[in-house]
């Protein structure tokens, strides 16, 4: 037991407590008045003394990078083959991507509850007389969203036939659910980073990192019909790619351990994407719905990734050299006037980083949309003529950016583009900064 510290009481009584869970005003004495006494009783969430991350952060993201690809793989089949049910493999792949994670989850949660060590249940919160971390929970209701929306889609299309969109009823749904998913894995990683010491919380750092990527990659998939490569010669290109991308990549900057993160992040996405670009074509498949307009004879493709490497290595410079320490913001009490003081400066930050992501990545996107578009991009890497599905006519239309007349680059179009920006990075910088603080 630890050492015994005497406290007077307002009413003249002294108590012997343990002093771990005194709180001493140091700065003036105690006395009567209700403002100036300090609680006596505190429930610290301790750091985890342990030599590796628990296995579960890793098992949870790599099921959540399952999202993603299967995804990306349920795109690809209705592309070249078109017909499905819901027990085609990607849907099946997508499904796993919420239960496993929700599966762990519910094991932890189970764990905690009946079996947790003090510093396991102090590290958790309650639900319905359950304990578990607050990922847990987020992950566990995304997932019964999906599920929710697999019996939704199976009527859908009985109904309605084949989608000629990503976006349907269904699938806003099941998108919610993803989406849920992913944030409850970004908070259980993130409080499992904030939890560690030393090394590990360096490692957690990375993990960190790349389920941020997963994420960014699973936000990709929903927006392929607005990124073609025919379309980042268009101003609607750049307001959909400042919405949800610089959220992300400063999230992953202000929030993560690890050096370069938002570049880590990035990466990872890009990385996702190009493996199933080499990946798909090698698998045949058919088209088994007509009408047959562009005959495949191989899974296909995705569209090349968007550069995002190219402003998250921006971020992350921008983060390094002008914004406040992270880990002063995550050791600081919140009434302390540091806090206080930080939302300006965050203002002006987010300010900086709508700037430098729309300017770089209108920088890199232009000219390469362009490559992407001509003869040297005809090749199983760049997957030029290899993305169209069979449903698509073919003409020079491939080969030639739309509603470049339209919708013209113009200085209304940009501004709107950086207000998107602006507000994302600013929620970003919101985000990283609650997950910074953030240990149950």
């Amino acid at each position: 037991m630890g050492t015994l510290a005497r406290v007077q009481c307002a009413n003249g009584a002294s108590l012997n407590i343990p002093g771990e869970f005194v709180t001493v005003a140091a700065s003036k004495p105690m006395n009567s008045t209700r403002g100036d006494i300090a609680p006596l009783f505190r429930t610290p969430v301790p750091s985890a003394n342990t030599e590796n991350l628990p296995r579960s952060v890793y098992a949870a993201v790599a099921g959540f990078a399952f999202l993603p690809i299967g995804l990306l793989w349920d795109i690809s089949h209705h592309s070249t083959i078109g017909r499905d049910t819901f027990w085609t493999p990607a849907h099946i792949l997508i499904q796993l991507g919420g239960i496993v994670p929700a599966l762990l989850f519910a094991a932890i949660a189970l764990k905690t509850t009946f079996r947790g060590t003090g510093q396991a249940r102090d590290a958790s919160v309650s639900f319905w007389g359950l304990r578990a971390p607050l990922g847990v929970w987020v992950t566990i209701w995304g997932a019964l969203a999906m599920m929710t929306s697999a019996p939704f889609d199976d009527w859908w299309h009985n109904r309605y036939g084949l989608d000629v969109k990503i976006v349907s009823p269904p699938h806003a749904v099941l998108g919610l659910g993803m989406f849920a998913v992913g944030m409850g894995v970004l908070l259980f990683v993130f409080s499992s980073q904030n939890r560690a010491r030393g090394g590990t919380r360096t490692r957690g750092g990375l993990i960190c990192a790349l389920a941020a990527g997963v994420l960014i990659a699973l936000w990709a998939d929903f927006t392929t019909e607005f990124t073609w490569p025919n379309l980042q010669h268009a101003s609607w290109f750049y307001r959909v790619v400042c919405t949800p991308f610089p959220l992300l990549l400063v999230l992953a900057a202000r929030a993560s351990g690890a050096r370069a993160a938002a570049t880590i992040a990035a990466a990872t996405y890009m990385l996702l994407y190009i493996v199933m670009i080499l990946v798909l074509p090698l698998f045949p498949a058919h088209p088994k719905l007509a009408p047959i307009y562009h005959p495949v004879d191989h899974m296909v493709p995705p569209a090349f990734p968007l550069l995002l490497i190219a402003p998250a290595a921006a971020i992350d410079a921008i983060e390094r050299l002008f914004a406040r320490s992270s880990r002063t913001i995550q050791n600081a009490p919140s009434e302390t006037p540091v806090v206080r003081r930080e939302w300006w400066r965050d203002w002006l930050l987010a300010g900086a980083f709508a700037v430098v992501f729309l300017g770089v990545i209108f920088a890199v996107q232009w000219p390469f949309s362009a490559f992407l578009l001509s003869d040297a991009a005809d090749n199983r890497f760049f997957a030029r003529s290899g993305h169209w599905p069979y449903f698509a006519q073919p003409g020079d239309w491939m080969n030639r950016f739309w509603d470049f007349d339209n919708d013209p680059i113009t200085f209304k179009g940009m501004a709107l583009a950086f207000l998107r920006a602006l507000i994302s990075a600013r929620i970003g910088l919101w985000l990283g900064n609650y997950l910074l603080r953030l240990k149950r």
